[in-house]
């Protein structure tokens, strides 16, 4: 098990930023790749950011695509999510997500590929 915590969430207005931070308590998560999934009320959990293991290789979600950067600091064993200029859509349950890499594997998308999860941190944008 990789116990994962997220937090940074919160109630801001549109056009705001916020920083999610993800942090893991094993001392090898820096081999992992990790990846921001959010999941809105009655829609399907969906990928926002990833990002692999020495942060090399990131991918974001066309819908952040310029207004959000993943990236991390593995002495603190923590990633981070900065959202800038948010939007009502971005208003979901942030899910941070880990899973161990290879060195040359590719970034994975897909929610199914990813291992370990956190509880969540809630993210509301208001107009």
């Amino acid at each position: 098990q990789v116990p994962l915590v997220e937090s940074g969430g919160g109630v801001v207005q549109a056009g705001d930023s916020l920083t999610l931070s993800c942090a893991a308590s094993e001392r090898t998560f820096n081999t992992y790749a990790v990846a921001w999934f959010r999941q809105a009320p009655g829609k399907e959990r969906e990928i926002v950011a990833a990002v692999t293991w020495g942060g090399g290789r990131t991918y974001y979600a066309d819908s952040v695509k310029g207004r959000v950067t993943i990236s991390r600091d593995d002495a603190k064993n923590t990633v981070y999510l900065q959202m800038n200029s948010l939007i009502l859509e971005d208003t979901a349950l942030y899910y941070c997500s880990a899973r161990p890499q290879s060195i040359a594997a590719p970034l994975k998308t897909d929610k199914e590929e990813y291992r370990y999860w956190g509880q969540g941190t809630q993210v509301a944008v208001s107009s």
